[in-house]
């Protein structure tokens, strides 16, 4: 099998693209698969994070907008992870650079199922958010929940996934989507939550935590998300949407304080900041559907799963303050 793997030097592609090539997909693993990963390396993606030299790996810098790359690219590839996006929630608001999400995750992805089409690949993951669906009071979304999105980056995302499901309904493209939570692990970006939050208790410094701190997120480890997306890839119906769910929510102030007893640390650190625009409440994913249908659970715990994401970053501090300053 040969994969190309969009936005595989970011944090998910990345993680996805080290376990397939170190078998470590379990019953799934094919040690013949090889794979071709397609990244711009923009500020959030890094080479550091996928394997050096690795006979099975292909590595191409270029943009997922540019169609006769893709053109060029895409023949000989038996299915496509789409995981290149503009995924920072805070950069989407600014007036400077939210265009860039339009650019890359709307009419990227629509330029990469045009060439898919064009070429004849057979088969297409693309990698969504739960943010799509807005926010939710109680309750879970199930996969027939319509989008309402509530900021640019979600608005961006609904888009896409719209474009991708409207290829398969109209041009009968093989497309299924996954919407994943708060995904959080080793070879993140300092700008989100997580390593912001651990990097700047590492340098002793304040974390500013939005509003009252009262917004909940559900909380995967980058393993589990790809296990979901690898299961997907090879057992998911197309034209349909798969929910990966952690099933661990978090208050972001309970996620902060945890955070705080990792990195022995107290209140002190925290200093609230006014409330991010529009920002939703609260997420909830109803991960049944990929559970019954494919077999897929999460296996990290979260208490462990944060512990060991903790303990990476206080061990790679070259790697974190060479990617704040890309």
């Amino acid at each position: 099998m040969r994969l190309l793997v969009t936005g595989g030097a970011g944090f998910i592609g990345s993680h996805y693209v080290r376990t397939l090539l170190g078998g470590g997909f379990g019953e799934e693993r094919d040690p013949h698969t090889r794979v071709t990963v397609l990244d711009l390396l923009t500020y959030a993606g890094n080479r550091a994070g996928l394997p050096a030299r690795h006979p099975r790996m292909d590595f191409v810098r270029g943009d997922v907008c540019d169609l006769p790359l893709l053109l060029a690219l895409l023949p000989g590839h038996d299915a496509v992870l789409h995981f290149a996006a503009e995924s920072h929630v805070d950069r989407s608001i600014a007036p400077d650079t939210a265009p860039e999400f339009v650019r890359t995750n709307v009419l990227g992805t629509q330029t990469l199922l045009d060439a898919c089409l064009r070429t004849g690949v057979a088969r297409v993951v693309h990698v969504s958010t739960d943010e799509v669906y807005g926010s939710i009071g109680r309750g879970a979304w199930t996969e027939d929940q319509p989008v309402a999105p509530r900021s640019p980056y979600a608005a961006s995302k609904a888009a896409a996934d719209l474009f991708a499901l409207a290829c398969h309904h109209t041009h009968g493209l093989d497309v299924t989507v996954t919407r994943g939570c708060n995904t959080y692990g080793p070879y993140q970006h300092p700008e989100k939550l997580v390593p912001c939050f651990v990097t700047r208790l590492l340098q002793g410094r304040e974390l500013p935590l939005y509003g009252d701190g009262g917004n909940v997120r559900e909380w995967l480890h980058v393993d589990d998300h790809c296990r979901a997306v690898h299961r997907v890839l090879h057992h998911g119906r197309a034209g349909e949407i798969y929910h990966v769910g952690g099933g661990t929510p978090r208050t972001n102030r309970a996620l902060t304080g945890e955070l705080l007893r990792l990195c022995g640390a107290d209140w002190s650190s925290v200093r609230r900041v006014p409330d991010r625009k529009g920002h939703d409440r609260r997420y909830a994913l109803d991960a049944t559907k990929i559970r019954t249908e494919l077999g897929h659970a999460p296996h990290t715990a979260f208490d462990r799963g944060l512990a060991d994401t903790v303990a990476w970053y206080r061990d790679h501090t070259d790697w974190w303050k060479e990617a704040a300053y890309r």
